[in-house]
């Protein structure tokens, strides 16, 4: 069975339409015509029903439909695995890690790990820490790096650092020996709150924020990365790890005044794995020399 006739049948069965799917894949639609008759010739049966120029598919299309996706992903994952192959890696190595984590952690010492270990296609997926666990539980993944410790009784789960929460704003004008004391419910009230852009401290901070300043505006921004910027650029202000803005603050790019309202949070850093190897205990005590608080 041609690889080109299922994958022809595979995105005209999602487009229902033989001229977008022509499209798609960069053929004529005569072409897209001729590798579904060809497929249908080859089953002894219809694939679609055309009926006032419209397709939909047949009960047999609907029932072959996820065979063919099969099928074409079976051969797509072969090819993906000789390409690899051919660049000399002998297996890969999946890790799963926070938006938060993965500009804090990785550039440190992932590079060095690679060289380490040119014979392993290593894959980075940017997820958030509610779904790690679970990625790793259903084998998704070979490790997640995470600001949530986990909850299923299966999976390891390796405490790594802890990171202090620090209050953040955009730099002023003045250095620290000269500038006027920073008042700080003064800059809550006068500022925007950029908020929950970690999974675990928002909401009670908020809570005892709130009791000590009242109406103080929020804006949700999801992403540690993007909460930075948004204070670079004079947006609002924040409560950030100090790992995540550490650089800024010792190039003067951010401002840490002094916060002495109640006593700040820290937040985790966890490793959890199901099945831990070597290649994954190396990783936990290449990650476990590092300083990023």
């Amino acid at each position: 069975m041609d690889y080109q006739w299922l994958k022809t049948f595979a995105i005209a069965a999602e487009t229902l339409n033989f001229r977008k799917a022509s499209e798609k894949l960069m053929l004529s639609q005569p072409s897209v015509t001729v590798h579904i008759r060809l497929l249908e010739e080859q089953l002894g049966t219809k694939l679609f029903d055309r009926v006032n120029n419209r397709v939909t598919l047949t009960d047999a299309g609907k029932v072959f439909y996820p065979e063919a996706i099969r099928l074409t992903n079976d051969v797509d994952a072969s090819v993906n695995r000789m390409h690899a192959f051919s660049q000399g890696y002998r297996r890969n190595w999946t890790i799963a890690i926070s938006p938060l984590m993965a500009e804090t952690i990785l550039p440190y010492f992932l590079r060095t790990f690679i060289e380490r270990h040119r014979d392993i296609e290593i894959s980075i997926r940017i997820e958030e820490s509610e779904v790690i666990e679970q990625l790793v539980d259903n084998g998704d993944v070979h490790l997640g790096i995470s600001a949530l410790d986990s909850k299923f009784k299966n999976i390891d789960s390796t405490h790594m650092y802890e990171d202090p929460i620090l209050f953040i704003m955009p730099t002023d004008q003045y250095d620290e020996e000269t500038g006027p004391p920073i008042h700080i419910p003064d800059v809550l009230r006068k500022n925007y709150l950029l908020t929950h852009h970690h999974p675990v401290f928002w909401d009670d901070l908020l809570v005892t924020l709130n009791k000590q300043i009242p109406g103080i505006r929020t804006m949700k921004v999801t992403q540690a990365h993007i909460a930075k910027r948004f204070i670079q650029e004079g947006l609002g202000v924040s409560f950030l790890p100090h790992s995540i803005v550490r650089r800024e603050l010792m190039e003067g790019r951010l401002m840490q005044p002094h916060f002495d309202l109640f006593d700040l949070p820290t937040v985790s850093t966890y490793i959890l794995v199901k099945k831990k190897g070597n290649l994954e205990e190396e990783f936990m005590n290449e990650i476990a020399k590092f300083y990023f608080g």
